[in-house]
């Protein structure tokens, strides 16, 4: 619990709101529906299975092949083009791709407006990069109901971000790896929600993780932060310095932390996942681990500070499901990751 001595875990935030909700197809417009957008930096080779299964879902969501073995067949045809999220503004959970017609939450923070995708709930989901059919069709029903109930209420009231992380990291949330409370927080913000629709977002202790993230994009852009972008694509995890357009990026290590009964015998995935930007933002690894947290920090903007990385030597902590690399079970753990210094000492110098 922060007392009076703590740090302010909500200064990046303190001018964004959640303004809409709206198809990726409106906030990119100049994208062709064949392309896909997934965390991280590019791939260079071949995607890894989790997203390979999250690339089919996305195919099957827009109609793009009449089934699964279609799918997998108009991805090695070079069908569909895979490219980062980030340089689109938007921030995808661990395998998510994220396909024309899905909904996006748009954060906007001194005209910087950035975005993520609505996730459907718990596993199996696609951003563990599931093939169940009922994970997409819960995509669907969730994007529905907060396209009909919720995304009007946005355009009359937007949501502060600032208020639901200070009442999120005063609850004891990291606003990472754990979200109940921010997500109960957002309950309360959100003006006109009726009684069923809060019970519904109750039920999704996670539905608040991607508003995070979107929140966390609109801060290293409104705070002129170094880096532009940072993840992990599974196999290679990198960070983009502003105002370059080449992702400077290193072999990814899987996260270290716990697995869950009966997951031994499957082999852990390399780091996933654009939510490293939650986690840049002074929130996830650098909540839970405040004395390194003050030697990373730019007190006057809240966010990791490259310079700081390189001359400690220590990376920011990053919190990360543990997802399995084969794309059969899913998700199989919770952990840690800590990024190469080297990513951070490629900048720092310039």
């Amino acid at each position: 619990m922060p007392d009076s001595h703590s740090p302010d875990f909500a200064l990046p935030f303190a001018e964004a709101h959640w303004v809409d909700v709206l198809p990726r197809s409106a906030a990119c417009p100049q994208l062709a529906p064949t392309v896909l957008l997934h965390a991280g930096p590019p791939f260079r080779g071949a995607p890894p299975a989790p997203v390979i299964n999250a690339a089919v879902q996305a195919i099957l969501f827009e109609d793009l092949a009449a089934d699964a073995a279609a799918a997998r067949d108009l991805i090695a045809q070079g069908g569909v083009q895979f490219r980062p999220a980030q340089e689109h503004r938007i921030a995808t959970p661990l395998a998510q791709v994220v396909s024309a017609s899905m909904l996006l939450l748009a954060v906007e923070q001194q005209h910087e407006i950035c975005f993520a995708p609505i996730i459907e709930g718990a596993a199996p989901a696609l951003r563990f990069g599931s093939l169940a059919p009922e994970s997409l069709q819960r995509l669907r029903d969730v994007g529905a109901w907060v396209a009909c109930s919720v995304a009007p209420l946005l355009r009359e009231t937007p949501v502060a971000i600032a208020g639901l992380i200070r009442a999120a990291v005063g609850g004891g949330d990291d606003c990472h790896a754990r979200t109940s409370v921010a997500n109960e927080a957002l309950i309360s913000n959100l003006e006109g929600l009726g009684a069923g629709e809060a019970q519904r977002l109750k039920a999704m202790p996670a539905f608040v993780l991607p508003l995070l993230m979107a929140a966390a994009g609109t801060a290293m852009r409104a705070r002129r932060c170094e880096i532009d972008a940072i993840g992990g694509n599974g196999l290679e995890f990198g960070v983009r310095w502003r105002g370059e357009r080449a992702w400077r990026q290193l072999r990814a290590e899987a996260p270290r932390g716990s697995r869950f009964a009966g997951t031994g015998a499957e082999v852990a995935m390399g780091a996933i996942g654009d939510s490293a930007v939650i986690d840049f933002c002074g929130l996830g690894g650098q909540a839970d681990a405040l004395a390194r947290r003050a030697g990373l920090i730019d007190p006057e903007t809240g966010i990791v500070d490259a310079r700081r990385v390189s001359r400690s030597g220590l990376a920011p902590l990053i919190n990360l499901a543990i997802i399995d690399r084969d794309g059969a079970a899913g998700l199989i753990g919770r952990g840690v990751y800590c990024p190469p210094v080297e990513l951070f000492r490629a900048g720092s110098a310039r």
